[in-house]
């Protein structure tokens, strides 16, 4: 008899809605991979309460004792500081990464170019506001992979406009709350500014609210990064002009494809790369049916 599949997903942060959508994902692959193989595929997601690097590798530790199939990994800080990873693949148990780079393809990968998304992102704001004027961009968890290279990218993009410059705006460390107060900060501290860019899903949400409070929607313009349901109502509204997005139901079942292929002693490949949306208010509404 079949034994029963088991795949644990480990978000950066628990209660966070872009990680619902990567369960969301992950729960109609093993759904599928059920059916097809006639067994139960279960797909759980163990996250750390906040983000950090040693929370989340002790997040990491409890689960090698469960034995899982398969566990996909979103890593707070680079591969080399996730020692608990290694302990889990000398296990022989298959890990991924979503939504991080493995600098070194020792691991296999599963999400989109974050320093395209980052430029994509700084491009488009540069050109709404005439690339002139003062541009905030609000980082995500700093030693995130993925946030990190948006941030660079973002900066490097915006540096090549000598009339734009360039203020802090914020750390929000993928907490909503935390991005709605630096935004605030922020606005009190530059009433003139132009633009706001930010490095992860939480920086848009905190910052949508932090705009309304303040009454400068349509005076900042916002481009920001992913498409989950409080960033596509967001653009709807105009508060936020459009956004570069991944696409994490997409990563959510590839994640638990590559490591079903990975348990069966199959050679996955080193990176999937999941694609880059842009939303605006002309396609906003596809988006938000998608969503269901």
């Amino acid at each position: 008899m079949l034994k029963t599949l088991r795949f644990v997903i480990v978000p950066k942060v628990a209660n966070h809605p872009w990680f619902n959508e990567i369960h969301q994902g992950a729960l109609a692959q093993a759904k599928l991979l059920g059916r097809e193989l006639g067994i139960e595929v279960l797909v759980e997601s163990i996250a750390p309460t906040i983000c950090d690097v040693t929370e989340q590798n002790a997040v990491l530790d409890e689960i090698l004792k469960l034995e899982p199939t398969g566990v996909a990994v979103d890593p707070v800080d680079a591969i080399t500081h996730m020692t608990a990873i290694n302990r889990i693949r000398a296990k022989g148990i298959p890990v991924v990464l979503f939504d991080s780079p493995s600098p070194d393809h020792s691991i296999p990968s599963i999400g989109n170019n974050f320093e395209e998304q980052g430029e994509i992102a700084a491009e488009r704001l540069a050109k709404l506001i005439g690339y002139a004027g003062k541009v905030a961009v609000m980082q995500g968890f700093p030693l995130a992979p993925n946030h990190q290279a948006r941030y660079e990218a973002q900066l490097a993009i915006l540096s090549k406009y000598p009339e734009i410059y360039v203020v802090d705006g914020g750390v929000d460390n993928d907490e909503i709350d935390t991005a709605y107060q630096q935004c605030c900060a922020t606005l009190e501290l530059h009433p003139d500014l132009r633009g706001y860019l930010c490095c992860d899903a939480s920086g848009p949400i905190g910052i949508a609210k932090a705009l309304k409070k303040s009454a400068k929607v349509g005076r900042v313009s916002v481009v920001s990064m992913d498409g989950i349901k409080p960033i596509l109502d967001a653009i709807k509204e105009g508060v936020i002009e459009s956004s570069s997005a991944t696409k994490p139901r997409m990563q959510g079942s590839m994640s638990i494809l590559m490591l079903w292929q990975a348990s069966l002693g199959v050679q996955i490949p080193q990176l999937i790369d999941t694609g880059i949306d842009v939303i605006t208010q002309d396609n906003v509404d596809q988006y938000l049916s998608e969503l269901g």
